[in-house]
C-alpha cells in the first residue's frame, strides 16, 4: 500500500513542472526588468532584504514558466534538507517610476507536495527518518521482486501471456497481474535500487568517509567548489550582466538551453551563479536539469560537473543513477513511458493486495451456507481500498482545489497537506464503515468524480469567467486536463465493472461480494 502511493504519486511527479504551471494563476502584467539592469536591481533587493543574498533566482522566461522574474525564499525554523513546507517566497519588480517593489508571493506548491508523498511513501514530511522508512520498503520490495521471480519463473514462462478470459475473474486478474509485473520488471528493479540509494545516501557517504577516505570525503566531493577570492568585489551592482554569463555558458555547451540563473553568496568572496537549463541530447544530472557554475564578478567558470553533455566520467555515472529514477534522459518519449510504467506499478500493487485477500477467503460450505470471513482478511481488504483510493482521491481533490485556493492568493503548502490528509483519512474511515466491497465501488466513483473535477475546474474559467479561474493554453499544461479526464473515465469504468462484481457476481462467498440478504444467514 505504501508502494502504491509511491508509484502513483511518482508517476504524476514525472510531470511536476506542467502540474505546477497548471495550478499557477496567470502573472499580473508588469514591466520586465532588462537583463542589463539585473545586477543593480539585485543590489537594491539585497540592500532592503539581506536574506536574499544567500540565494536569489532570475527566471529568464517568467511568462512561459508562470513564475516571477526575480524570486528568493526564506526558510522557516522547521525547514531543512528536502522539506519545503516552511518556505516563504518573495519577488521583486520595478514599478512605473522604477522604484523597487518587493512582495510575498504564493506559488502553487501542490506538485511539490505530490513529490513529497512519492519520496516518503505517503508520510507528510520529507525527513531523514521518513526516507529511511522508504528505504526499508525498497529493500523488502527488491527482495520480493527477485525471490518472486525465481520461485514463479517456471510458471511465468509457461503461462505469461495466457489470458484466460473465459475463466473466473480472479484468474483474469492474476494473468494481467503477472504480465504487467514481468514486462515491467527492469523498471521496478531500477526504482527499488535507486530508491534505496536515495534513502541511505548520507549513511553510505558517512561509511565511505570513515572506511575509505579517512575523513577526507567532504574535501574530495567539494574539490571543484568555488574557491573564495578575497580580492573580488562583493557589491552585486558590479557583477557581470546575465547576457555575458549566458554567452559563456553558450560557448562551452552550445546545445544547453538555460532557463534560470541562481545567484548564491553574491555578497561574499565565494560568490557563484548557477545557470540552470536542459540539453535534450545529454543525460540530465538532476530532475530540475543541470547547471554550469560561474563567478558572477569575473566570469570565471567554476564547475561543469553538473552541466549536461560536459560532465566528467565519474559524474556521468552518478548522474545516470539520478536520470534512471527521474526519467531525465531521452526526452518526452521516456517521460511518458515512465508515467505509464508508474501507473502500471501502482495498479500492480493494488491488484496484488486484491488477489492476496481473495486467496484467503473461506469458501462456502457444501450446503451453501457462508462462512464469516476472517477478521484479518477483512481488515486488509478495507485498508487496501481506503489507503490506495484515499491517496487517489486526496491527490485529485488537492489538484482540483488548488486553483480555488489560489483565488485567495494564499494557497500554501500547509493548505494542500490539510486537503490531502483529511480526504485520505476520511476514505480509510469510510472503507471500514461501509466494508471493503461496497466502499470499493463508492470510492472508485468518488475518484472518478474528483479527478474529472480537475479539467472541469479549467473549463469553468471559460464558461463562467467571473469565477476568476484560469486555463493555460500551452500544450504541456493542457495535457494535465486531458490526462486527468482520461484517468477519470478509467476510474469510472473500473467503478462500473466493480459494481457488477460486488453486487451481481455468482461468487458470493468473497470479501469482494455483497449480498445483504445472504449476509444475514
Amino acid at each position: 500500500m505504501a508502494l502504491f502511493i509511491a508509484f502513483y504519486a511518482g508517476a504524476l511527479t514525472i510531470f511536476k513542472e506542467p502540474i505546477s504551471h497548471w495550478a499557477t494563476p496567470p502573472l499580473q502584467h508588469s514591466e520586465s526588468i532588462s537583463l542589463s539592469a539585473v545586477p543593480s536591481v539585485l543590489g537594491r533587493v539585497i540592500k532592503s532584504h539581506p536574506e536574499a543574498a544567500q540565494r536569489i533566482q532570475l527566471n529568464l522566461n517568467p511568462e512561459t514558466h508562470h513564475t516571477q522574474q526575480i524570486m528568493w525564499t526564506v526558510e522557516g525554523e522547521k525547514g531543512g534538507d528536502h522539506d519545503v513546507s516552511s518556505l516563504r517566497y518573495f519577488s521583486a519588480q520595478l514599478d512605473e517610476h522604477q522604484d523597487l517593489v518587493t512582495t510575498e508571493v504564493y506559488p502553487a506548491t501542490v506538485a511539490q507536495f505530490i513529490d513529497t508523498l512519492h519520496r516518503v511513501v505517503g508520510l507528510p514530511v520529507d525527513s531523514d527518518p521518513n526516507r529511511w522508512i522508504m528505504g526499508i520498503f525498497a529493500i523488502l520490495y527488491t527482495l520480493a521482486l527477485v525471490s518472486g521471480l525465481i520461485i514463479l519463473l517456471p510458471i511465468l514462462v509457461k503461462e505469461l501471456f495466457a489470458f484466460r478470459l473465459g475463466r473466473k475473474p480472479k484468474r483474469v486478474w492474476l494473468d494481467a497481474h503477472n504480465v504487467v509485473g514481468v514486462t515491467s520488471l527492469p523498471f521496478h528493479l531500477i526504482m527499488a535500487i535507486t530508491a534505496f540509494g536515495f534513502a541511505y545516501h548520507d549513511l553510505i557517504y558517512d561509511a565511505q568517509d570513515k572506511l575509505i577516505h579517512e575523513g577526507q570525503l567532504r574535501q574530495a566531493l567539494f574539490s571543484s567548489a568555488p574557491k573564495p577570492n578575497p580580492e573580488q568585489s562583493t557589491d552585486p551592482a558590479t557583477m557581470l550582466s546575465p547576457e555575458e554569463l549566458l554567452a559563456t555558458a553558450k560557448e562551452i555547451a552550445p546545445s544547453f538551453v538555460p532557463y534560470q540563473l541562481e545567484y548564491a553568496g553574491i555578497t561574499t568572496p565565494r560568490a557563484s551563479v548557477m545557470i540552470w537549463g536542459n540539453d535534450a541530447d545529454a543525460i540530465t544530472p538532476r530532475a530540475p536539469g543541470g547547471f554550469i557554475a560561474i563567478n558572477p564578478y569575473s566570469g570565471e567558470v567554476q564547475s561543469t560537473d553538473y552541466l549536461p553533455g560536459q560532465q566528467p566520467g565519474e559524474m556521468i555515472a552518478v548522474s545516470s543513477f539520478f536520470a534512471l529514477h527521474f526519467a531525465t534522459f531521452g526526452g518526452s518519449p521516456i517521460r511518458w513511458a515512465y508515467f505509464i510504467l508508474g501507473l502500471a506499478g501502482a495498479w500492480l500493487f493494488y491488484t496484488g493486495n486484491l488477489l492476496w485477500v481473495e486467496n484467503r477467503r473461506r469458501h462456502s460450505k457444501p450446503d451453501g451456507r457462508l462462512f464469516n470471513q476472517r477478521k484479518d482478511v477483512k481488515v486488509m481488504a478495507s485498508l487496501t481500498v481506503g489507503i490506495c483510493l484515499g491517496s487517489v482521491c486526496g491527490i485529485s481533490l488537492m489538484l482540483a482545489s488548488s486553483k480555488w485556493l489560489a483565488l485567495e492568493a494564499q494557497a500554501t503548502y500547509l493548505h494542500f497537506q490539510w486537503v490531502y490528509y483529511l480526504t485520505f483519512f476520511a476514505t480509510i474511515a469510510w472503507s471500514f464503515i461501509r466494508g471493503a466491497a461496497r466502499s470499493l465501488v463508492e470510492l472508485l466513483y468518488a475518484a472518478a468524480t474528483l479527478t474529472v473535477a480537475i479539467p472541469v475546474t479549467s473549463l469553468l474559467s471559460i464558461i463562467i469567467p467571473s469565477t476568476g479561474l484560469w486555463m493555460h493554453t500551452d500544450l504541456n499544461t493542457l495535457m494535465v486536463d486531458i490526462v486527468a479526464f482520461i484517468m477519470a473515465v478509467g476510474f469510472g469504468l473500473l467503478g462500473r465493472a466493480t459494481y457488477k462484481r460486488v453486487y451481481h457476481s455468482q461468487i458470493i462467498d468473497s470479501v469482494w461480494s455483497y449480498r445483504p440478504a445472504l449476509r444475514s444467514l
